[in-house]
C-alpha cells in the first residue's frame, strides 16, 4: 500500500486525513436550507452575503470550501442541518466566488457508501462552473490501479482531488426576462435543426475569430442570417450542460467533443463561452436565447440526465457519488456497482426523490431563468426505468406530465435506452414527441434499394400512425431525421458503406456497424461524373423525402451543403475539422444548390398546410363524393390494394388533398390548401407514372431534373394540381 492510500472497507472506520486548509475553519451563519445551491443574496438585515445549501442524506459532516484566485482553499464548516440539507449564510461571499465540498462519511462500498472528503466535490446546483476536470488519477475515490483489480473500488483514495476539479461559481442574476418574446412555434410547423454550438461557429467566415465556438458566436448576426434565411424554426442544441471529458479520452490526448457527460445540470458549459467562466457564461448564454428568439428561432436543449461523468466503480468521484452515491445512482452487486443501462457506467435513479428533484430544479431552471423553450432527452427510456423495466407510469413522465411550466414546453424523447426492454419508440405519453429511427431506417432503406415492398414507407410518409395514433398523440409526436449527430452525415451516407473511425482510437470498436448507406458503386470520395451525380440526386431525395413527409423533420447542421465526417460514423472526440462545419461548401454550385432546394422545401412545407398535417389521415372524403385526404396510388395511376401493398417495388405515389383536411384554423374555420402528389422512384429504371384524376398537375420540384416524361430512376417528383382545393370541399 502507498503513502496516502488506506484500505478502508468495513464500516466505522476513521475519515481519512486530507490536506489542510489555506485558513482556520469559520462558521458560517444558519442560513437556510432552501433553495439548493449557492444564491447571493441580502439577509433581513440587508447584510450581501451567500447562502450554500447541498443535500447529503446520509452524510456526517460538510464543510464549504471557497477558493481565492491563487486557488487557495478555506474550509467553513456547514453545522446546520434541515431535512437532510447541510446549509450556511456566509456574509461577504458574492458573485465570482469559486466554491466546492467535502462531504464526510462512511467508507463502505458493498453497502453504496462512498463518501470521500479528500475529493472536492462540485455542487450538483452550482449555477456556473470554472475549470476543467483533467482526469488525475486523484480525482477518484478509490484506488484503481490497486494490484488486485477485483477489489480496487475498495480501496479509499486519500489525496486530495481540488488540484484537478473544476469548481462551482457564485453567480447573481435578477434577470426577469421581461423583454423576451418566445416564438411558440407550434409543433406541426416546427423544422429542428440539430446544431453543436462550437461546431457550427467554429469556421464561420461572418463570425468574429474570437466569438467562434461560443455562445455569442451562435448569437452572432452572420449565424442567425443563416438560420432565418435557411427557414428552420428551432435549434436543437447538442448538450451544453457543463460537462466533462472520460478517462480513456485524455489518456489518448482527446476530448469529449459532443458533450453527454454532463456533471453540472445547471451550468452551462464554460468552454463554449466567450467572455469568460465566473459567471458571464450565464449572461453570454442568455443573450444568444434572446437573439434567437427575435429571429423567431426556439432553442431545444439535448439534456443528459440518464448518467453522469462520474461513470463506474472506477471512475472519478465528481460530485453526486461522493454528496450521496446511494440517493442519486441504481445500485447493483449488492449496491457496490451501478446499474448500467446507458453504456456508460452508472444510470441515475429518477425513483429517488432527491436525484428526481434534481432533473425537474434543473429543467425549470432552464425554462424559467435561462430562456430555453424545451428539451430532448438522452436515451429518455432511462430515466422510466422502475424495478421491472420501463414504466411510462413512472414518477419522472408523471411530474413532467403535471408541472404547470414543464408541461407547456417542447419535449422529445430518444426513447431507447440500452438495457433490456429499453426500445420505447412509439410508447411515451401524450405531451412526449420522439426521435423516430423507424423513419431514418425505412427512408435509407427505400433509398438503397433494401426495402422488399412499400409497406413501411407508407407509415413513415403519412406520420406513422402505426406508432402514434393509438396512444392519443398526433403526427407531431414522430421526430422525422435521416442522419443526426451521431452516425454518418447525409453526404457520407451516399459515399461509405463502411465506417472510418480510425481517428477515435478504439480500433474500430466504437460506432454502429448498421449505417444502411449506399456508396452509389465505389467506396469514398470520387471523381466519377456519374456516380458524384448520383449521389447528389440521392442527397436530394433524402432530404426532400424528409421534409416532405408528415411529421417534425429534424435537419442536421451542415447536411443541407455536403458536410462530411470523411466517414466517421462516431466522431464525439473529434473536436476538429472532422466535425466542424466547413463553410467554404457553400462556394460550390452543386452544395450551394442542394442548400437551395433544403430552403425551397422548407418554405414550401410552411406555406402548405396540407404537407405538415395536425391530424392523422383518414383516408376518407370530406364530402361525400370528393376527394380522399390521402390516397395511394401505383405507376398505373390507381389507389393500391392490399395485395399491391404486399407486392414487391420500390416505386410509390402519394396524393395529399388540400380540399379533404380534417383541421380548422384558430377561428374554427375549415383549412383547405392545394393537392399535391409526390412520386418516388428508388428502382434503377424509369417509370412511366400514370397521373390521377383531379388534375392538371404542375411539378414543383425534380430531383433528377426532369419536370414531364418519365420518372427518372432514383428520383422523387412533387406535383401540384393546379385546380387545387376546388378537387375535394367545395
Amino acid at each position: 500500500m502507498t503513502a496516502g492510500q488506506e484500505l478502508e472497507s468495513g464500516p466505522g472506520r476513521p475519515a481519512a486525513p486530507t490536506s489542510a486548509p489555506h485558513q482556520p475553519p469559520q462558521t458560517p451563519w444558519p442560513g437556510s436550507w432552501q433553495p439548493l445551491g449557492a444564491r447571493y443574496r441580502h439577509d433581513p438585515q440587508g447584510t450581501r452575503g451567500t447562502n450554500f445549501a447541498l443535500w447529503a442524506a446520509g452524510a456526517e459532516a460538510v464543510e464549504l470550501c471557497l477558493f481565492d484566485d491563487d486557488g487557495q482553499e478555506t474550509r467553513h464548516p456547514l453545522t446546520e442541518q434541515t431535512f437532510q440539507t447541510w446549509h450556511g449564510y456566509l456574509p461577504g461571499v458574492g458573485p465570482g466566488q469559486r466554491y466546492g465540498y467535502r462531504v464526510h462519511g462512511r467508507w463502505d462500498p458493498w453497502t453504496g457508501a462512498r463518501w470521500n472528503p479528500a475529493k472536492l466535490l462540485l455542487d450538483p446546483y452550482a449555477r456556473a462552473v470554472d475549470g476543467v476536470f483533467t482526469g488525475h488519477d486523484a480525482c477518484c475515490g478509490s484506488v484503481r490501479d490497486w494490484p488486485e483489480p477485483g477489489v480496487a473500488d475498495t480501496v479509499r483514495d486519500n489525496r486530495d482531488s481540488a488540484p484537478y476539479v473544476a469548481k462551482g461559481v457564485v453567480v447573481h442574476d435578477d434577470d426577469d426576462w421581461s423583454d423576451d418574446r418566445r416564438p411558440k412555434t407550434p409543433w406541426a410547423e416546427t423544422v429542428l435543426y440539430e446544431l453543436h454550438v462550437r461546431g457550427f461557429t467554429r469556421r464561420h467566415p461572418g463570425i468574429p475569430p474570437e466569438l467562434r465556438g461560443t455562445y455569442a458566436g451562435l448569437a452572432h448576426p452572420a449565424a442567425i442570417e443563416y438560420l432565418t434565411g435557411l427557414g428552420v424554426t428551432a435549434v436543437e442544441l447538442l448538450p451544453v450542460h457543463q460537462f466533462a471529458s472520460e478517462d480513456h479520452l485524455h489518456a489518448k490526448g482527446l476530448a469529449n467533443y459532443w458533450g453527454y457527460n454532463s456533471i453540472g445540470w445547471f451550468a452551462p458549459h464554460g468552454g463554449y463561452s466567450s467572455s469568460g467562466t465566473r459567471g458571464q457564461q450565464v449572461g453570454e448564454f442568455k443573450r444568444m436565447v434572446r437573439a434567437l428568439h427575435r429571429a423567431g428561432i426556439e432553442v431545444i436543449l439535448d439534456v443528459v440526465f440518464n448518467h453522469t461523468a462520474e461513470g463506474g466503480e472506477l471512475g472519478p468521484t465528481l460530485s453526486l457519488r461522493g454528496i450521496d452515491n446511494a440517493g442519486y445512482y441504481r445500485p447493483a452487486r449488492g449496491n457496490r456497482g451501478y446499474a448500467d443501462y446507458t453504456g456508460c457506467g452508472n444510470t441515475l435513479d429518477t425513483r429517488q426523490p432527491h436525484a428526481l428533484r434534481l432533473v425537474t430544479d434543473s429543467l425549470r431552471y432552464w425554462v424559467s431563468e435561462m430562456g430555453v423553450d424545451g428539451f430532448r432527452f438522452d436515451l429518455a427510456a432511462a430515466l422510466a426505468r422502475g424495478g421491472d423495466g420501463v414504466e411510462m407510469h413512472h414518477p419522472f413522465l408523471a411530474a413532467v406530465s403535471q408541472d404547470p411550466l414543464l408541461s407547456r414546453v417542447k419535449l422529445i424523447a430518444e426513447p431507447w435506452d440500452v438495457g433490456h426492454g429499453g426500445y420505447q419508440v412509439g410508447n411515451f405519453p401524450p405531451l412526449w414527441a420522439e426521435w423516430n429511427d423507424k423513419y431514418r431506417d425505412t427512408v435509407r432503406d427505400f433509398w438503397r434499394g433494401a426495402r422488399p415492398d412499400v409497406r413501411e414507407l407508407g407509415y413513415r410518409l403519412s406520420g406513422s400512425s402505426d406508432l402514434y395514433q393509438l396512444g392519443g398523440r398526433r403526427p407531431y409526436a414522430s421526430v422525422n431525421y435521416v442522419t443526426a449527430h451521431d452516425g454518418f452525415t447525409l453526404r457520407d451516407l451516399v459515399t461509405y458503406q463502411a465506417k472510418r473511425n480510425a481517428a477515435n482510437g478504439e480500433d474500430g470498436r466504437d460506432g454502429t456497424d448498421d449505417n444502411r448507406s449506399w456508396n452509389c458503386g465505389v467506396e469514398g470520395e470520387t471523381d466519377d461524373p456519374a456516380v458524384a451525380a448520383l449521389r447528389l440526386r440521392q442527397l436530394r431525395n433524402l432530404m426532400a423525402t424528409l421534409l416532405l413527409s408528415t411529421g417534425v423533420p429534424m435537419i442536421t447542421a451542415g447536411d443541407e451543403f455536403g458536410r462530411t465526417q470523411q466517414g466517421n460514423n462516431n466522431a464525439y472526440c473529434q473536436d476538429n475539422e472532422i466535425s466542424w462545419v466547413d463553410w467554404s461548401l457553400l462556394a460550390d454550385p452543386e452544395w450551394r444548390r442542394l442548400h437551395e432546394l433544403t430552403a425551397r422545401l422548407i418554405r414550401l412545407r410552411r406555406e402548405h398546410p396540407v404537407l405538415r398535417q395536425r391530424a392523422f389521415f383518414s383516408g376518407r372524403a370530406a364530402v361525400p363524393g370528393g376527394q380522399r385526404d390521402l390516397t395511394w396510388l401505383t405507376p398505373r395511376g390507381e389507389e393500391m390494394t392490399e395485395a399491391d401493398w404486399f407486392a414487391p417495388t420500390a416505386v410509390l405515389g402519394m396524393l395529399l388533398s388540400g380540399g379533404a383536411m380534417s383541421e380548422r384554423d384558430e377561428h374554427g374555420c375549415e383549412l383547405s390548401d392545394d393537392s399535391f402528389l409526390l412520386l418516388l422512384n428508388a428502382s434503377a429504371r424509369p417509370v412511366e407514372f400514370v397521373l390521377p384524376p383531379g388534375g392538371p398537375y404542375r411539378t414543383v420540384l425534380d430531383t433528377a431534373d426532369q419536370a414531364t416524361g418519365a420518372l427518372a430512376a432514383r428520383s422523387l417528383r412533387l406535383l401540384r394540381a393546379v385546380a387545387g382545393a376546388a378537387n375535394g370541399r367545395r
